[in-house]
């Protein structure tokens, strides 16, 4: 855990499993496991960028991957879906 792009990564990361387990308790869960999964590759990939020195590039990788969050898992919100 050296840089920056570690410590956010593993928080989203985090914030996805726990959303993850909330929402999988629930009788028919409302998410896809790919959403996740898509996520989670999201979170490694800004990761990896972010530690290769390409700042520009995973800046807006976590921008993109905080907007799929989003709006595809909407963990935001009373009325998710």
């Amino acid at each position: 855990m050296h840089t920056v792009y570690d410590w956010v990564t593993i928080a989203i990361f985090a914030g996805l499993l726990v959303l993850f387990l909330h929402r999988s308790s629930d009788e028919a869960p409302r998410d896809k496991l790919v959403h996740y999964l898509i996520a989670g590759a999201g979170c490694a990939t800004v990761n990896y960028l972010g530690n290769e020195g390409m700042h520009l590039l995973a800046v807006l990788g976590l921008a993109g991957v905080l907007a799929f969050i989003q709006l595809t898992l909407r963990p935001l919100g009373a009325n998710a879906r």
